[in-house]
């Protein structure tokens, strides 16, 4: 079965959301969750990322959020990969914390994302973390009635007007709108949209298949993170030098990382790398597999791989 195909464009409006590895807790305290809405804050500044609404649950979360340049694996990449690396050191722990890479499904504003936000309001009340949505402290919820100061990097206008001063009968309308949700099914074609990766009207989903997929889906490959960003690529060759450049040639870690870099940040299949570095398809994955590790607990190699997607993203 492919992956779901990940769309990416200046401008495009996403639900995002990541699950703890094995499902377990991906905050263990009030300080971590802290730190993780620092990360959104920093996404914000350094890629442009603006965020409409979060909640973040015991084992996941999730958010809605608009690129404005484009760029949304970047983006997540540092929020992710910053956030494992601090939890990793603070509670002496190693390894994987999130299930995966970061699912996403893009998102048709306009119709779409007031429900949204209801839904993701909502997600502490179904899963019995509380009685009403504003009991809950680890939500955006409480920003939209005005409890609580919004974080400069959050935006509540799309739900709730661009007056400089809300009124409170608005927010007081936004309340009634998500009580009204309780026991509620998701927003119409919310299930599908997980499968497909685009949530939105025939004629929205027309419009992306037209302009970005049209032609350019390949076959499927469960190996395939994400479709190609539209863009050439950097051969295995160019990436290899990159990862010697910014690592240093003697670099234990030099290629490692450019398997990694092949596969998560130039969408090299498998078979490709391993006929390129002369290994087994099985020999590829166990290498990528060890230096997501190594990245997880090592900031410098981070950092400089971090820089290394900035370039291949540039």
């Amino acid at each position: 079965m492919a992956r779901q195909l990940r769309i990416d464009y200046a401008g495009a409006f996403y639900h995002i959301f990541s699950r703890g590895n094995e499902k377990k807790a991906i905050f263990y305290s009030d300080e971590d969750r802290y730190y993780f809405l620092k990360a959104l804050g920093e996404a914000n500044t350094k890629f442009g990322v603006v965020f409409y609404a979060y909640c973040l649950m015991p084992n996941h979360y999730h958010l809605i959020g608009r690129t404005l340049r484009g760029g949304l694996s970047r983006a997540m990449h540092l929020i992710n990969t910053s956030y494992t690396l601090y939890l990793n050191k603070k509670h002496a722990r190693c390894g994987h914390l999130f299930q995966g890479r970061f699912r996403s499904i893009l998102v048709e504003e306009e119709s779409y994302a007031t429900a949204l936000s209801r839904y993701i309001h909502l997600n502490p009340v179904r899963a019995g973390l509380a009685l009403r949505p504003e009991d809950y402290h680890w939500s955006s919820y409480r920003e939209y009635l005005g409890i609580r100061r919004c974080y400069p990097w959050l935006d509540t206008s799309l739900t709730l007007g661009h007056d400089d001063n809300l009124t409170q009968e608005r927010r007081a309308a936004y309340a009634d709108y998500v009580l009204a949700g309780i026991g509620m099914n998701p927003p119409e074609g919310y299930s599908e949209s997980k499968r497909t990766g685009i949530m939105g009207g025939q004629a929205f989903i027309d419009r992306i298949e037209n302009e970005y997929l049209k032609g350019r889906i390949p076959k499927p490959d469960r190996e395939l993170p994400q479709a190609r960003i539209f863009k050439p690529r950097r051969s295995l060759s160019e990436l290899l030098a990159l990862a010697e450049k910014t690592l240093g040639p003697q670099n234990r870690f030099v290629r490692s990382t450019a398997i990694f870099l092949s596969h998560r940040g130039a969408e090299y299949t498998l078979e490709e790398i391993g006929g390129f570095f002369g290994m087994s398809i099985s020999g590829v994955s166990n290498a990528r597999r060890k230096i997501q590790r190594e990245i997880e607990q090592n900031s410098t190699l981070a950092q400089a791989v971090h820089d290394i997607m900035d370039q291949l993203k540039g």
